[in-house]
């Protein structure tokens, strides 16, 4: 992004990359990235610098007034911190609900132990363990903040890889976990009977 500064104060934003019209004059797209310091200089053109965008999930964010120099434009931005209750009551429902959505596809284990008197089976038990706890440490992490920066700072749950999944170099994706179906047993195809001779 460009600035054209005039009298000490933004005349115009441009787009790098974009064509503009300024004093009468239609610059093409092109121009920003191949005119010189004095071509810039001529038309008052700067560059505009940015400061770190806040956390919108967090904080309400307006733009602060352009801060103009010879050289650049920069523009910072105000943070205001959103409610704290209604950030909690989110943060929680969402790790919940991301909890719940991992577990779903091996509830069937659980279904089909309970209703043939079996178990499921130890590796499977020790990672819905794990989810139902992670879960439950990322809740009270939330409820334990006292402000929104801090609810900020908390770090992502990093979820245990279920069973299925393999780490090699990267995490990759395993099939989805199925109760398995047995498979149809094809009717046996009677042989054709042989034509009886006409009398």
């Amino acid at each position: 992004m460009f600035a054209i500064v005039q009298n000490n104060q933004v005349a115009q934003y441009v787009p790098d990359g974009s064509g503009f019209m300024w004093d009468g004059v239609q610059y093409p797209p092109q121009w920003t990235a191949q005119a010189t310091q004095e071509e810039f200089a001529a038309i008052g053109m700067v560059p505009v610098v940015y400061g770190t965008y806040p956390n919108d999930y967090f904080y309400w964010v307006s733009a602060d007034a352009p801060v103009i120099s010879a050289t650049e434009v920069t523009i910072n931005y105000t943070a205001t911190p959103k409610d704290i209750v209604q950030l909690k009551s989110q943060m929680t429902t969402q790790v919940n609900q991301t909890a719940y959505t991992i577990l779903l596809p091996s509830d069937w284990m659980v279904v089909k132990a309970v209703e043939t008197s079996t178990t499921v089976p130890t590796d499977w038990n020790t990672w819905r363990q794990t989810i139902r706890t992670q879960a439950a440490d990322a809740v009270t992490a939330i409820n334990a903040c006292t402000t929104v920066e801090q609810l900020a700072a908390l770090p992502s749950v990093q979820w245990a890889l279920d069973p299925n999944k393999t780490v090699l170099g990267e995490v990759q994706a395993a099939e989805p976990v199925a109760e398995p179906v047995a498979e149809p047993v094809a009717e046996p195809v009677a042989e054709p009977a042989a034509d009886t001779p006409a009398q």
